[in-house]
């Protein structure tokens, strides 16, 4: 998850948020996404970034295939749930505070890039995909899973009308974007799937699941 900038004094709302956050998500993950968030970090190898890493709930799911796993989150809260959980758990990681459009990596020096219900929150979507195919080695991967506009004209509409208050109410977090166009603009796509994320309100509920090559 990313929130706002990096250095930004955080609100009340943002801290009360980062802190349930793994609440609120509980049912979708019971429902689906912990199973999603595990076959799609199978396909993650070598030298591995996550961006928008928010609390560390991808981090029990990478394979053996990553050396290094770097996670970066600009939101001051959830970097430090992410540091917690990061400590606790079994694999080294290195968190960054970063945000997606500013990576603190080299051109060209990372196999895998991870993105999980990240992109609907960062504010300039294409600068962020831009610093992804920057980091990314020729031939590297990036592996998303993200919440979009829905194909249905009546749940379109809904997400549209409701994109402004659900912003408010998720710290950022957009229900109307169409990233799938944003990640072909920039990436190759490899693969993609459409789900549903169930257990979850129906505004973020369509989702696209694959991976896109530099």
């Amino acid at each position: 998850m990313a929130t706002d900038s990096v250095g930004a004094t955080p609100s009340r709302w943002e801290r009360l948020v980062s802190g349930v956050y793994d609440q609120f998500l509980w049912l979708g993950e019971r429902r689906g996404m912990r199973r999603r968030r595990a076959n799609l970090l199978r396909g993650a190898t070598g030298r591995t970034l996550e961006i928008g890493a928010g609390t560390g709930l991808n981090l029990p799911h990478y394979p053996a295939e990553v050396d290094e796993l770097l996670l970066t989150e600009p939101s001051a809260p959830m970097a430090e749930a992410l540091r917690r959980r990061a400590a606790r758990g079994d694999r080294p990681a290195t968190v960054l505070s970063a945000s997606a459009e500013d990576l603190p990596v080299p051109n060209a020096s990372v196999d895998t890039v991870v993105s999980t219900l990240v992109l609907c929150t960062v504010p300039d979507t294409a600068a962020a995909l831009a610093e992804v195919a920057r980091v990314l080695r020729p031939g590297g991967r990036f592996l998303f899973c993200e919440h979009v506009l829905s194909d249905s004209e009546v749940l379109a509409g809904v997400q549209q009308r409701l994109a402004r208050p659900w912003a408010a109410f998720a710290i950022g977090c957009r229900c109307d974007r169409s990233i799938l166009d944003d990640i072909t603009a920039t990436l190759r796509l490899d693969r993609i799937e459409h789900g549903a994320w169930r257990g979850m309100p129906p505004v973020v509920r369509p989702l696209v699941i694959g991976s896109a090559l530099r």
